[in-house]
């Protein structure tokens, strides 16, 4: 069974960064290059909204906010993707979220536990 569990969250002020990170564990090797490594944050209240993607070929692509603030990246053979948060605003403050999506036979859709990243002044 495939785990992932985001870390790196926390409170930061306007303007600052934050690097979160997602690590898989379950048996599968290389699981970031048979699935795509995805990131999606949620407000109370709100629906899960999908914040950046990178595709098992290595394809990114953000959600208009995320755009030239955020980048997704990885590294199958550790099983870790990252969401690096530049420049962040007070709305950006929300619980990430760590997915994987697998079409590969035998593996499914899987997510973390999230992580909250807040930022106030």
């Amino acid at each position: 069974q495939v785990q992932l569990v985001e870390s790196g969250g926390g409170s930061v002020q306007p303007g600052e960064s934050l690097k979160l990170s997602c690590i898989a564990s379950g048996g599968i090797s290389g699981i970031f290059n048979l699935c795509s490594a995805n990131w999606f944050r949620q407000t109370p209240g709100n629906q899960r909204e999908l914040v950046g993607s990178m595709s098992r070929r290595g394809s990114t692509s953000y959600a208009p906010f995320a755009q030239g603030r955020f980048e997704v990246s990885r590294d199958s053979n550790k099983n870790m993707a990252w969401l690096q948060l530049n420049n962040l605003r007070p709305e950006d403050t929300a619980i990430y979220y760590c997915n994987a999506d697998c079409t590969e036979p035998g593996l499914s859709n899987y997510w973390g536990q999230g992580t909250q990243v807040t930022v106030s002044s």
